[in-house]
């Protein structure tokens, strides 16, 4: 399975694969709402939950396998959460690329049904 964020449309599309790479059925994933630009940058969980940064809305959604939004991640910093990726020792730490700000951010212990909100800053600005 392959997923697409068309910004445009303001949702994330699910691309069913074949075993030879062909894509076969295209449909939508989850359908967002809001922002200045939309979504943008996805990272799949060891749950099959996606987690999406929607540009311009300053959240990070993380979605369960069926598609349902079961968490919402708020920047502390701003609104265009342009790029998202696990990491950590356990896979568990969500990365967070804030572009507007050129801050990366850090929520600990994400799971396919809960993130602990807590945030490591570290700005490009401040670091050079």
């Amino acid at each position: 399975m392959c997923s697409i964020s068309p910004s445009r449309a303001n949702c994330v599309w699910r691309v069913r694969l074949l075993p030879d790479g062909t894509a076969t059925e295209v449909d939508v994933f989850v359908q967002l709402s809001g922002s200045l630009a939309g979504p943008d940058g996805l990272a799949l969980n060891e749950e099959d939950g996606l987690a999406i940064a929607h540009a311009g809305y300053g959240v990070v959604w993380i979605c369960d396998r069926p598609g349902d939004p079961v968490i919402a991640i708020r920047s502390p910093e701003g609104v265009y959460m342009t790029n998202v990726g696990y990491g950590g020792a356990d896979l568990r730490d969500l990365y967070i690329t804030e572009s507007y700000g050129a801050t990366m951010l850090r929520a600990w212990t994400c799971r396919a049904d809960r993130c602990f909100r807590t945030f490591e800053r570290r700005s490009e600005k401040t670091e050079r």
